[in-house]
């Protein structure tokens, strides 16, 4: 039998991570439960619900860490620089988070494109992202419809290059794939 860990125990978080998609890629997402998921990881379902909602925020349980990299590096960026390259720089923020998650990332994608409801809470965290990324260009002081326009785009940059590279044949670093969408954006801006 599991020894359970007190909900001080280190790392909590990992371990259920870990523990539901190793579950959810044996068994399948629809047949992993909550107690699984805290078996599995040594801990208690109220430790696991300390942590998550429920079984698909595990998926979506770093969008934190996304959003505040992002917002940021848009605070910080130069006042100088223009909305575009702000958001460059921002959703650039999120590929350098994501770099060393590449594998994670596949396999998370496989189940969120396997499960309406996760489809339904990936649609979430992007408007989500894309809310939280206009409000900091507002914050700078972007004009809202030039804010939202610049936010979305970013948002659809960062989304077709994340698509490019969690693919198989894919070699290059993340924020290569973003700086390429930015630069083919400008190319199409200009003509």
């Amino acid at each position: 039998m599991i020894e359970r860990m007190s909900r001080w125990s280190p790392d909590s978080r990992g371990r259920l991570e870990q523990a539901a998609y190793d579950l959810f890629l044996e068994r399948g997402y629809a047949q992993t439960t909550v107690a699984d998921i805290a078996q599995r990881a040594g801990l208690t379902e109220r430790t696991f619900f300390r942590h998550y909602a429920d079984k698909r925020e595990v998926l979506f349980g770093g969008s934190h860490v996304l959003r505040d990299e992002m917002v940021r590096a848009v605070d910080e960026a130069p006042a100088v620089l223009s909305t575009i390259d702000v958001v460059r720089i921002g959703i650039e923020a999120i590929a350098h988070v994501m770099r060393a998650r590449r594998t994670l990332a596949r396999e998370r994608q496989r189940l969120v494109d396997a499960h309406a409801d996760l489809q339904e809470r990936g649609l979430i965290k992007r408007a989500t992202l894309t809310a939280e990324l206009a409000s900091a260009l507002r914050r700078r002081g972007a004009p809202a419809a030039e804010a939202n326009l610049a936010a979305d785009l970013g948002m659809a940059i960062f989304y077709l290059a994340f698509e490019r590279w969690i693919g198989e044949a894919e070699e290059r670093e993340f924020v290569e794939i973003v700086r390429e969408g930015f630069e083919h954006f400008r190319a199409l801006a200009s003509t």
